[in-house]
């Protein structure tokens, strides 16, 4: 056997090849193997597949588990728990769909087919559907625009004439009185000036029914208006004084009147009756009584009753049975009739005592304190003329858009109103 061939000699400048297993090549550190010992201070060599202390036992073919991860769950494809949820200090996991912390609401949701309605009509004054206060309210002042020929010129025309009237009754009436307080003032029963006063007072409440029938008369044609501009309409001043049925609305009007006035004359008769018969612990408690419940009274008819004018201008049925149809229909909306129908009454009050003191006291002044004088007479009226047909107007209107709200409401009128609108000529 020839002898073993020793190893070959390194090329020139590559240094002597190495000695050992183990040893490092030319100028690099030795490998570090079992026969060399580790550097000092970083303990033995692992063995070759062992992972160094402290990284635990790492599951079987996974490899090393890096510290401070915890214990890796077996089986591949699992997710750790608490997967999803966001370290501590960045709040919440964020909901799916839901934008991000600081970035405002997220993209509103549609809004169900079922909740979405088509608007209302509204060829007219106001939508075809139940209105609220401030669409009544708003109604009745498109109304006034809508056909100010009749709402603004028929009104002043007919508040004209009646105050006309009452100012000619007023002047010869309060002149009488007048004379007969100032003989009482001769016997001192009464101070000086309190006579033409007095006699005013009582000349104008005596011939206040002349402008209560032309206001309700009035309110009875100014319906026809207003409904006739709820279907987009205008009608002449010459058709709404063709409408015989205002008579019915007059002829009402006084039969309530009547009534109160009877009621009233018990009351008074029934508290003097007891006055007379030395009673007056009775006589007071009679007459508080029965003056409070015949003030709740008159306000319980006065609105049950308050459609009825624009249901004899409007429907076309007799009498009586216009007049029970109208009480069932405020049946069930006594308290919002009320409330609105106070509300306006207080705001067209409060709109004509502006325009009447002022003009009641420019009439004192100009003809020295006289209320009885023919001038301070004509003052007076020209403040009533407007201010009676500021007030007239209005509230004509709003009680006609109560009555076409209340039937919207309970009948479907505003049904029938579309369809008229639709048929109507371009």
């Amino acid at each position: 056997m020839p002898p073993a061939a020793a190893p070959p000699a390194p090329p020139t400048g590559w240094g002597p090849a190495p000695a050992a297993p183990g040893a490092g090549a030319p100028g690099y550190p030795p490998v570090p193997s079992a026969a060399v010992p580790p550097p000092a201070g970083y303990g033995p060599f692992p063995a070759h597949g062992t992972p160094p202390p402290g990284y635990g036992t790492p599951p079987p073919g996974y490899g090393a588990q890096p510290p401070g991860y915890g214990p890796q769950p077996p089986g591949y494809g699992t997710p750790p728990p608490g997967y999803g949820t966001p370290p501590p200090g960045y709040g919440p996991a964020p909901v799916h769909g839901a934008p991000p912390a600081g970035y405002g609401p997220g993209r509103p949701q549609p809004v169900p087919a079922a909740q979405w309605r088509p608007p209302a009509l509204q060829p007219g004054i106001i939508p075809l559907r139940p209105l609220g206060l401030g669409e009544i309210l708003d109604g009745a002042f498109r109304a006034i625009r809508a056909n100010p020929s009749v709402m603004f010129g028929l009104a002043a025309l007919v508040m004209s004439i009646a105050v006309a009237v009452q100012a000619i009754l007023t002047w010869y009436v309060g002149g009488q009185l007048s004379g007969a307080f100032t003989d009482l003032q001769d016997d001192e029963l009464v101070y000086d000036g309190t006579g033409d006063l007095i006699g005013s007072s009582i000349a104008q409440f005596i011939t206040l029914p002349v402008t209560a029938i032309a206001s309700t008369a009035l309110t009875g044609l100014l319906v026809v208006s207003v409904s006739r501009s709820v279907l987009g309409r205008k009608v002449s001043i010459s058709e709404v004084l063709r409408s015989r049925r205002v008579w019915a609305v007059v002829g009402f009007t006084m039969l309530v009147s009547l009534a109160a006035v009877v009621a009233l004359g018990l009351i008074v008769g029934a508290v003097w009756l007891l006055a007379s018969a030395d009673q007056p612990l009775a006589a007071g408690f009679v007459g508080l009584v029965a003056g409070v419940a015949y003030l709740l009274a008159l306000v319980w008819v006065s609105v049950r009753t308050l459609l009825v004018t624009p249901a004899l201008m409007l429907e076309e049925r007799p009498f009586w049975p216009t007049i029970k149809r109208s009480w069932l229909l405020t049946r069930r909306s006594f308290w919002r009739l009320l409330g609105i129908y106070l509300l306006t009454s207080i705001m067209v009050g409060i709109a004509a005592e502006i325009i009447v003191y002022p003009a009641a006291i420019i009439g004192l002044i100009a003809f020295d304190g006289d209320p009885t004088s023919l001038g301070a007479i004509a003052v007076n009226s020209v403040g009533s003329v407007i201010a009676q047909t500021l007030t007239t107007v209005f509230l004509s209107s709003v009680v006609a858009l109560l009555y076409i709200d209340v039937r919207m409401r309970r009948e479907g009128l505003d049904l029938e109103l579309a369809r008229a609108a639709s048929e109507q000529p371009a």
